[in-house]
């Protein structure tokens, strides 16, 4: 049998309480994405050009460092991706880990929470910084998200 990682990053708790709704739902492990240097709200103002996500967003190679690896990651066969939609895309941070591990023959299942924005764009910028993963099409989970996570996964 496969073992299935969900892993996210959430800015707010909005994405976390999706996660731990996923992992539960189809008897998967969590990680959480965590930055080294935790976001204040000032640093999560993304209407303040100065503030640490805008910048953060403005540059296509900016990459957050993460608290710490996941454990063992060459155990799982199917990994979830969890990410607040920022810019139209996933933050960086999430980038920050599609790039610390080879994702090459897995499954990998986008999901993201957002007030306004589709999944679209941050679905192709996910595929381009692991093209030789087997993605799945992604979701919005502002809510449903553990009967979708079952449905994709054929449970």
């Amino acid at each position: 049998m496969s073992k299935i990682l969900v892993t996210y990053f959430s800015a707010s708790g909005v994405t976390a309480r999706a996660a731990r709704e996923i992992a539960q739902a189809v008897g998967a492990d969590l990680y959480e994405i965590r930055p080294e240097v935790p976001y204040t709200g000032a640093d999560l103002n993304w209407m303040d050009k100065k503030s640490r996500s805008t910048k953060e967003m403005s540059d296509p190679a900016c990459r957050p460092a993460i608290a710490g690896p996941v454990e063992n990651m060459e155990q799982y066969d199917t990994v979830f991706v969890g990410f607040p939609i920022w810019w139209y895309v996933e933050p960086r941070i999430v980038d920050t880990f599609l790039e610390s591990y080879d994702f090459s023959g897995r499954t990998v299942i986008p999901f993201a929470t957002s007030g306004g924005s589709g999944i679209g764009k941050a679905e192709k910028s996910l595929e381009a910084h692991c093209p030789k993963a087997n993605w799945k099409r992604g979701k919005l989970v502002n809510s449903g998200a553990a009967a979708w996570a079952r449905s994709v996964l054929g449970l």
